[in-house]
């Protein structure tokens, strides 16, 4: 049995966001939300909420037991970029691409593979 949690469209690049989520990669609950609460890191705030999310959805629609759960996946994948233009110098215009990002986490019991 698994529990899952999405946040889609997330407004910061996934490659921010793998730095953040390969500390916390096979790690239990407990552990991992220790990680994320100390790591300084735009990424770790939304991942805190996810991770509650994905801890909620366990205990509440799958009645797994909160301490017993771990991440088995947690996944980050590019998301549309929203596409900007700045003005430059001599008339000319400068793309900016400000990224997005899906972010998935997958919490399974331990000792039930």
């Amino acid at each position: 049995m698994e529990a899952r949690a999405k946040l889609s469209y997330a407004r910061i690049s996934s490659r921010k966001v793998k730095i953040v989520i390969d500390m916390i990669r096979n790690k239990p609950v407990g552990e991992a939300m220790g990680i994320l609460k100390n790591t300084p890191k735009a990424a770790s705030e939304l991942l805190i909420k996810l991770l509650n999310s994905a801890a909620a959805n366990a205990e509440n629609n799958h009645n797994m037991d909160k301490n017993n759960l771990y991440v088995a996946e947690v996944y980050a994948n590019q998301g549309p970029t929203l596409k900007r233009v700045r003005p430059r110098a001599q008339g000319r215009a400068f793309r900016i691409r400000k990224r997005t990002s899906h972010i998935t986490i997958v919490l399974k019991e331990l000792g039930q593979e």
